[in-house]
């Protein structure tokens, strides 16, 4: 998860990108502060326990959307804590009594229509991206390679949000089922074989990795479109054998270069090629 703060008048809102559900993840107690107008951390982790407390208690489904996750601190440490994307925090709102309710709901309006102006026409989070994958040194067709592949991932998205699957969960596991089945490692261990962390695993592939991701991706859809495949067991089935074809191509070519595709090779800078 790539973690990038946003402000909201002269607050700082902790949040996250969830690459796997594709999200926005808001951290609950900064919207609770700017809401009670609390001026510390602590009173606004004190009225959020008590408030969800209550919610609790009520049966809301509010509180059994959030989840934690470990965000940076006041003190600079990673400590867990609660984060819900803008939907839920949306209805959230509803249950605080604040003059800042109102501000606060367009503030998260926007980031979610902002997600949905990309998803409407995706060369808007390609047209950012490539900017911001030249500041960083990758050659241009390296760039050509990593755009061609997110217009076939999100080709492939579109196909399952209109064929029931859940964005986020569902997301998440259809992902991982087409990379394991051609890389023959999961999205988890790739991750960790390249010493990532927070950073988004295709943001670090090489070419041949972007292109067999692409390759895989791109067979799942037009199986799942042949087939139909509707509702996630049906799109499981094609995730499976779309990442398998990719799987033969990748043996084929490793069999005739004798070098393997997925490798341990990254783009982190010399600082944090030591952390592992």
């Amino acid at each position: 998860m790539k973690p990038q703060p946003a402000i909201f008048e002269e607050h700082e809102i902790r949040r996250v990108y969830d690459e796997a559900t594709e999200t926005w993840l808001f951290s609950v107690i900064d919207i609770i502060q700017v809401l009670t107008q609390q001026p510390d951390y602590q009173g606004a982790r004190k009225y959020w326990k008590v408030l969800k407390g209550r919610l609790d208690k009520e049966g809301s489904e509010l509180v059994t959307n959030c989840y934690q996750l470990k965000m940076t601190a006041d003190d600079g440490k990673q400590r867990l804590t609660d984060v819900a994307t803008a939907e839920t925090l949306l209805r959230l709102v509803q249950s605080v009594p604040s003059p800042k309710a109102e501000p606060i709901k367009l503030w998260l309006a926007k980031a979610g229509y902002e997600r949905m102006q990309e998803m409407a026409d995706p060369a808007l989070s390609l047209d950012r991206a490539r900017e911001t994958w030249q500041k960083y040194g990758r050659s241009e067709k390296w760039i050509q390679q990593r755009m061609t592949g997110q217009e076939t991932r999100n080709k492939l998205t579109d196909y399952w949000a209109n064929h029931d699957i859940k964005q986020g969960e569902e997301y998440a596991i259809l992902t991982n089922i087409i990379h394991q089945e051609w890389a023959e490692v999961d999205v988890k261990a790739h991750k960790a074989m390249k010493g990532l962390k927070s950073q988004n695993l295709r943001d670090h592939m090489s070419e041949a990795e972007l292109i067999f991701t692409a390759l895989a991706e791109l067979s799942t859809r037009q199986i799942a479109e042949s087939m139909e495949a509707t509702g996630l067991g049906e799109n499981e089935a094609a995730a499976k054998t779309g990442g398998s074809i990719a799987k033969k191509a990748r043996l084929e070519l490793e069999g005739k270069t004798g070098k393997k595709v997925v490798s341990a090779e990254n783009y982190l800078p010399p600082s944090q090629k030591k952390i592992k």
